[in-house]
């Protein structure tokens, strides 16, 4: 297996950086949000129906009141609930947010998403002026999202609890890489079948999607998608970060140093994050600035990792 601790910064600092589902910024955490953080998902749901009373028009309350419902009827399979305040969160914000989430992937194998799904399309057409030409389309990559991205939040608990050594997160993380195999088949089916999805058929969220499942490939597959992606940043579909991040993760793939420096991985010896190993150290500011990135040392004082680069 690739180390999976790399994998999970690659993988974490997508999060970061493109967030498909609803953020909670730490000062704006209750207690409800504090408890789905650390998976006890019972005692959130009833900390959320608390704050739902307190103040029924509070969005992000009711969105994520709507998401622990979702993952509690994983187990128990009783959506009514969840698909009560679903609807109710997006009436009072409109967004696409709930159809790229992993929360609701527990959701979308109950009878009611497909009629959810299309009721926030419709909204979605209308507030935004019919963005997606091609909707089924657009919905297998939603969906691919979807699932790309979920778990993480598990993983981020057993870290903290057991370790990202443990039988727990190596389980996990053996699910997330069948998962990932299975989305990255269907994704070369969609292609192949459609062509890289463009943002002006089916809407920038999607084409991130096919962008992030495409990125976690492990096998070094994603090559076949650089000239597309290329083109893509070409046209400013995606920003030119994002063909430095997957450039640089095809050579990580293939055990080779990295071209743009976008990758870091934990060095288990000194206990903290380290710029993985690069092809050039004096041309590497020079293929960043082509591509209209920041010198390296600035991007990397942002994950707090100090790089005083090597003169010419």
């Amino acid at each position: 297996m690739k180390p999976s601790v790399f994998f999970l910064i690659v993988c974490l600092s997508f999060i970061c950086n493109y967030a498909i589902s609803q953020p909670v910024a730490p000062n704006h955490r209750n207690k409800a949000d504090s408890l789905m953080n650390e998976g006890n998902v019972p005692e959130a749901i009833s900390e959320f129906k608390k704050l739902y009373k307190l103040n029924p028009k509070d969005k992000r309350v009711v969105y994520n009141y709507a998401c622990a419902l979702s993952i509690d009827n994983s187990v128990i399979k009783q959506f009514d609930s969840c698909f009560k305040y679903l609807n109710i969160a997006i009436e009072l914000d409109t967004s696409i947010t709930a159809l790229t989430d992993p929360d609701f992937l527990p959701a979308r194998e109950d009878r009611k998403w497909a009629a959810f799904e299309n009721r926030l399309i419709s909204m979605l057409n209308v507030k935004y002026n019919n963005p997606y030409k091609d909707i089924e389309y657009a919905k297998e990559l939603w969906r691919l999202g979807a699932t790309d991205q979920a778990y993480f939040n598990e993983i981020g608990i057993v870290g903290r609890k057991l370790g990202m050594r443990s039988s727990v997160a190596s389980a996990i993380w053996k699910l997330k890489f069948m998962i990932q195999k299975n989305s990255q088949k269907e994704l070369e089916q969609l292609v192949a079948a459609k062509g890289w999805p463009k943002v002006n058929e089916v809407g920038k969220e999607a084409a991130m999607c096919a962008y992030l499942v495409a990125m976690h490939t492990n096998d070094g597959s994603q090559k076949k998608y650089l000239p597309m992606i290329w083109q893509s940043c070409e046209k400013g579909e995606l920003p030119w970060q994002r063909y430095a991040n997957i450039y640089d993760r095809c050579l990580f793939n293939d055990n080779k140093p990295q071209k743009y420096g976008t990758h870091t991985r934990f060095n288990e010896m000194t206990k903290s994050e380290e710029l993985y190993p690069l092809e050039d150290e004096t041309k590497v500011d020079g293929w960043r600035k082509e591509l209209g990135l920041e010198p390296l040392a600035d991007y990397l004082a942002k994950l707090n990792i100090k790089y005083q680069p090597k003169q010419k």
